[in-house]
């Protein structure tokens, strides 16, 4: 099945979904997240988050996506019924864009199922209201 993961970037990923678990192939983290798990921890570039309780993160050749964004500490909201992933900024690029005050690009559907984008209203006011079921 395909699962959406949402970091700066909306991606669809091959997924199985496991109890209370989104697992997603440890080989495609990378491209999922932009991190890879490495034997040092989770990797990107030169940076490593060490990984204190591995075995917590794998299971088998996957990843638990909620585990994983819990290890690099950034906050993450999943809902298995849908197959949806968020992942939030890190501490500083939270701390960054409330400082900013600017909302990053991202493209979401109305209720008709016709995506808008924020660049749509460049320059103009905007209100968006954002609910769930959770």
């Amino acid at each position: 099945m395909t699962a959406t993961v949402i970091t700066d970037e909306v991606r669809g990923v091959d997924a199985t979904v496991d109890g209370d678990r989104l697992l997603v192939d440890a080989a495609a983290l990378p491209q999922v997240i932009g991190w890879q798990l490495e034997l040092e921890g989770l990797c990107r570039g030169d940076v490593c988050v060490p990984v204190r309780d591995r075995d917590a993160l794998v299971v088998g050749d996957q990843v638990d996506v909620a585990v994983v964004a819990h290890a690099l500490q950034r906050q993450v909201v999943v809902d298995l019924g849908e197959r949806v992933v968020a992942i939030a900024l890190d501490s500083e690029g939270r701390r960054q864009a409330l400082d900013e005050r600017h909302a990053p690009a991202f493209t979401l559907p109305d209720l008709d199922g016709r995506l808008h984008s924020l660049e749509e209203w460049h320059g103009r006011k905007k209100l968006l209201i954002a609910f769930s079921t959770w």
